[in-house]
């Protein structure tokens, strides 16, 4: 079983089922409401667990009740919680999200900055031990203490780069040896709308292996000088809400495992499209067995 660390954000999400995302102020009556953990690191941390890793997952919560249940959720799903830090006197981060009919969403979220930045309190001697960690970009200075440490130990050092700081999406993706950003991530970091140009942008900024999720329109990724795709099965999108965290997680566990950048990326695209038949946030994300049949039905 390949051991994995996830670094970054946890949260609490509100998860409200409306017929369309609103486009100016107004009142709008939900046709469904549930509550589930979330946060990119988090969430993936769940679907390596659900997928069959062993997922250890790092980061900061606040002292309170509400970290309290977003750490219970995370157990409850196998995944390792031991060395997450509680401060004092902190909210633990939360969100509200709409979802709309047709699988999109609007988010909005709160990250208490007394969580604090500094790193010096990882227990960084035992990123040794894992065969990959994975982290994002909501902890900058946790996550390159990581990446740092797993490269030093030659091992898998994956980043998601999802939309963030710009400066922070180029220092990650110089310190990891494997980066898939999301198509806004990507944007964000080269100033171009269009996945190619951000990746013929981007090989030179780092000599880490590089690719793009597309979302329904595959992964893309540069091979060489040259890029390749593969494609997404095509399901009928219910919620779209924690898609890229379950391709992320799914991604770095199938590395792990010693799949090729090809094979791992159809094992994530199949788990990422799953999720999005789901509703519920990460309370979607696949289990093994399910992947490898959707993957086997072609």
């Amino acid at each position: 079983m390949a051991r994995l660390l996830l670094l970054g954000m946890s949260a609490l999400d509100a998860i409200y089922r409306v017929p369309a995302i609103p486009t100016t102020p107004m009142k709008v009556l939900a046709t469904s409401f549930s509550e589930c953990g979330g946060g990119m690191a988090a969430n993936a941390s769940v679907a390596v667990a659900r997928l069959g890793g062993e997922a250890h997952y790092w980061g900061r919560l606040g002292d309170d009740a509400l970290g309290d249940r977003i750490l219970a959720d995370l157990a409850r799903e196998g995944v390792d919680v031991g060395a997450v830090r509680r401060v004092r006197d902190c909210v633990s981060p939360s969100a509200a999200i709409l979802i709309a009919d047709d699988g999109e969403r609007l988010l909005c979220t709160y990250n208490d900055p007394r969580l604090g930045a500094d790193p010096s309190w990882l227990p960084l001697a035992r990123v040794a031990g894992f065969d990959a960690v994975m982290v994002d970009v909501r902890w900058p200075e946790g996550a390159a203490a990581v990446l740092d440490a797993a490269r030093d130990a030659g091992k898998l050092a994956v980043f998601d780069g999802d939309v963030g700081p710009v400066d922070a999406l180029l220092d990650l993706a110089r310190r990891a040896t494997h980066v898939a950003f999301s198509e806004l991530g990507l944007a964000r970091a080269t100033g171009t709308a269009d996945p190619g140009e951000g990746l013929r942008r981007m090989a030179p900024l780092t000599p880490a292996w590089i690719g793009v999720t597309l979302g329904a329109d595959g992964f893309l990724w540069r091979d060489g000088d040259r890029e390749r795709r593969v494609a997404a099965p095509p399901v009928k999108a219910v919620d779209t809400l924690g898609a890229g965290d379950v391709w992320h997680g799914a991604f770095t566990l199938a590395l792990a495992e010693g799949m090729d950048i090809d094979a791992a990326a159809r094992f994530a695209n199949a788990a990422a499209a799953l999720k999005c038949t789901r509703f519920g946030g990460r309370s979607g994300a696949p289990r093994r067995d399910e992947v490898v049949a959707a993957l086997a039905a072609g």
